[in-house]
């Protein structure tokens, strides 16, 4: 059977809502972005959720994103938010992107974020603590921990019980992890890409 899909890409759909999404898969990564979105809400159905991303949509209000409690990466970037409740925000945050919404002119915003997130290593492009690189080096350590306990859980290929046991594991997780690696990388390219598109579109509707 070919491989679970771990992403779900509905971006630039024209959606107005997010409806009751079902999936039978372990999805790990959402984009929804450049729509026309008014609410996070039914996000309950992605327990695994790592990567969220709703930039260029139209909400107006962080909420309900408390059940996504292993999630690393939210972007709202260019959406309409003018408060922000941090409580609102999921602890495991390590990347958060704000920007363009009235919310990053709160009077200690920036402060107030980062107390609040233990874990957050970049709010909106700027590093709170250590590089953008070492950041992403973490949460791929991060995946690539949780699926070597699947693939530890379910193999691709037997393993032997001899004195080769822990030499074939060794090449394996290796394999898995380099693969992952890669992933994340052409993910985080294909991220930043499209958030320049948006600061390019944005300048280009700003007045001289």
């Amino acid at each position: 059977e070919p491989p679970a899909p771990r992403t779900i890409r509905l971006d630039r759909e024209n959606i107005s809502a997010i409806g009751r999404l079902q999936s039978p898969w372990d999805i790990h990564s959402l984009y929804l972005q450049q729509n026309q979105i008014e609410k996070i809400e039914n996000l309950s159905s992605f327990p695994s959720l790592r990567f969220l991303c709703l930039a260029g949509n139209r909400i107006c209000r962080v909420e309900n994103l408390q059940p996504l409690q292993p999630l690393r990466v939210l972007d709202l970037s260019h959406n309409r938010i003018q408060t922000l409740d941090p409580a609102e925000l999921p602890r495991s945050l390590r990347l958060l992107d704000l920007t363009g919404n009235k919310c990053t002119h709160q009077q200690g915003y920036r402060e107030l974020v980062v107390g609040a997130l233990p874990n957050l290593l970049q709010l909106d492009a700027q590093p709170i603590h250590g590089s953008v690189d070492e950041e992403e080096e973490e949460g791929g350590s991060c995946s690539s921990e949780d699926e070597d306990d699947e693939l530890l859980s379910a193999p691709s290929s037997p393993f032997t019980a001899g004195k080769d046991f822990f030499a074939e594991l060794h090449q394996e997780l290796a394999r898995h992890s380099e693969r992952r690696r890669r992933e994340a990388l052409e993910e985080h390219q294909i991220r930043m890409e499209k958030l320049k598109e948006l600061r390019e579109r944005r300048d280009l509707l700003l007045p001289p």
